[in-house]
């Protein structure tokens, strides 16, 4: 179904929580018209997905401190590291394998065992062979902006993120874990938000995303992985999936 998408410019103000006051726009920004509307609908990849592009393209500009994330280890090296301990360090099914789409510019880890499936507007999209609700998905959309802090604080986004998940009938509670930024490639800032869900589809769940503007393309990476009470994410399943997690970059 298509959806209209609320610019700064174009629809109503977003009220800031937390009575925080707005940055000043630049006149360059104001100027600008987003490239996403009903003519031309963001492409689907989940309704989570969506939701996540969808605030972060709705997002109004805010002014407050930022935790700075660790860059992580390289997974090579981790994975050497514990060898030398006498330690698999990896799960079985979830050794990691690099996957680069040149045309697109995006670089990320992913197991190498889930393979690539076609989902409509999925820019990529990898599934757990026997349970799909375990994936990584990559979505790309054009953007007007040059950087992600024109959006808002990590926090802002995730706060946003998680009103946008608890609208959601399915949804039975939603938490956010951490919200923070690294630096990527040449700079480049990267926004990572993890939060818990708990919803009638899939139950118990650990969802993980990066976000980063490059090239006036909004990149938003998600990866969904069950975390049910009768079996919760184990420390080296979670090691893995923050190392696919850190790894999302450009090129």
């Amino acid at each position: 179904m298509p959806m209209s998408l609320v610019c700064p410019r174009c629809g109503p103000p977003q009220a800031l929580a937390g009575g925080h006051r707005r940055r000043p726009l630049r006149a360059r920004a104001v100027a600008h018209k987003c490239e996403v509307s009903a003519s031309h609908p963001l492409p689907l990849l989940t309704r989570r997905a969506v939701s996540a592009a969808t605030l972060l393209l709705a997002a109004l500009p805010f002014t407050a401190s930022t935790p700075q994330l660790p860059v992580a280890s390289a997974y090579e090296a981790a994975v050497a590291a514990a060898e030398e301990q006498g330690e698999s360090g990896v799960p079985e099914g979830l050794e990691l394998e690099r996957y680069t789409d040149q045309e697109q510019g995006f670089t990320l880890l992913k197991p190498t065992s889930w393979p690539k499936v076609d989902k409509a507007g999925a820019t990529a999209l990898f599934q757990q062979e026997g349970k799909g609700s375990n994936n990584i998905g990559v979505v790309v959309n054009p953007v007007r902006l040059n950087s992600l802090t024109e959006f808002g604080t990590p926090q802002f986004v995730a706060d946003r993120l998680l009103q946008a998940e608890k609208k959601k009938e399915s949804t039975k509670s939603a938490e956010v874990i951490s919200a923070g930024e690294r630096s990527g490639h040449g700079g480049l800032i990267v926004y990572e938000i993890e939060y818990a869900l708990d919803s009638t589809r899939g139950g118990m769940k650990r969802i993980f995303s990066a976000a980063f503007v490059a090239s006036r393309k909004l990149y938003l990476l998600n990866i969904a992985y069950s975390d049910a009470q009768e079996k919760p994410l184990d420390s080296q399943t979670r090691t893995v999936l923050e190392q696919v997690l850190h790894s999302f970059d450009s090129v």
